[in-house]
């Protein structure tokens, strides 16, 4: 058997992972939960592993793109063999905040509160050659190396993302569904009220639904229950809140409709599994201002 890939990139004012790439050829790398301060993309080529993320688990198989948020808790699993390639970039390596009006990866590769953070491949071939130039491009080790890599990297990023909408495409619910309605109408509520209403029961007004019933609907066609679903909003814009302004905690807590900062504090360490200061000091600081 080949060595598997490895290359390495560290930021040496902070010592931590810049940019990675590896490739893998068991689940060693996988086989615990973990929180990781960066962004992760794993390519699987083979395998029918267990994806555990978050609160959820997810039965996969071979040529599927899992798309991982910064301490975002995940393992996977498996008995039987499996292989592929993952690609990692801390937010100060390359920003996708700062260039999300072109690519926008946001809200569909990362971060996205109501979808699965997974999808199936159409070409997996456009992304392999992708990995192999910046595997070449670490080996060399040339002028302007960061740039060459950030420019690839992009690339990798928007074919993801085109991929990944086409599958969304492919496997929606009928449109006709009155389930879809529903929970089209709900994702809509919690983007339009997030900062302000935190409970399930007001959004089951919102849509006119009872909570048992809207409950059952997200929980089926989302694998989520609705109080994970306003949260895992919440903690989106108080993580990108954290990434890109210089609020304080508590500025960012009244935004979000939490008067107690101590309260919003433990609840974003609770689910995150970091405080907002240690997610900000780790992650990165990006201004809005200098966006």
């Amino acid at each position: 058997m080949n060595k598997a890939v490895t290359h390495t990139i560290i930021d040496q004012q902070t010592s931590e992972l810049a940019f990675k790439i590896h490739e893998f050829k068991n689940l060693e790398h996988f086989d615990h939960l973990q929180r990781k301060n960066y962004y992760s993309l794993i390519l699987l080529q083979s395998g029918e592993p267990t994806l555990k993320v978050d609160l959820s688990e997810y039965d996969l198989s071979k040529s599927t793109m899992i798309c991982l948020s910064p301490y975002q808790p995940h393992m996977l699993t498996s008995d039987k063999e499996c292989s592929g390639w993952m690609l990692n970039f801390h937010p100060d390596f390359f920003c996708t905040y700062r260039h999300q009006n072109e690519i926008e990866t946001e809200g569909v590769l990362f971060h996205n509160f109501h979808q699965a953070p997974y999808f199936k491949l159409s070409n997996e071939t456009s992304f392999l050659d992708i990995l192999d130039r910046m595997s070449k491009e670490l080996v060399n080790n040339k002028l302007a190396q960061h740039e060459v890599l950030v420019a690839y990297l992009k690339v990798f990023l928007i074919e993801a993302v085109r991929q990944k909408r086409n599958f969304e495409k492919e496997n929606q619910l009928n449109p006709s569904s009155d389930r879809t309605e529903v929970i089209q109408n709900l994702v809509d509520a919690i983007e339009n009220n997030f900062s302000t209403t935190h409970a399930p029961q007001d959004y089951a007004d919102l849509l006119c639904v009872s909570p048992k019933t809207l409950g059952r609907i997200t929980k089926k066609y989302l694998d989520k229950t609705l109080t994970e679903l306003i949260a895992n909003r919440v903690l989106i814009e108080a993580k990108r809140e954290l990434y890109l302004t210089s609020k304080s905690v508590k500025q960012i807590s009244a935004l979000l409709g939490y008067q107690d900062e101590f309260y919003f504090s433990r609840f974003f360490k609770k689910k995150v599994g970091v405080s907002p200061d240690v997610y900000r000091k780790t992650v990165g600081f990006a201004k809005l201002e200098d966006l």
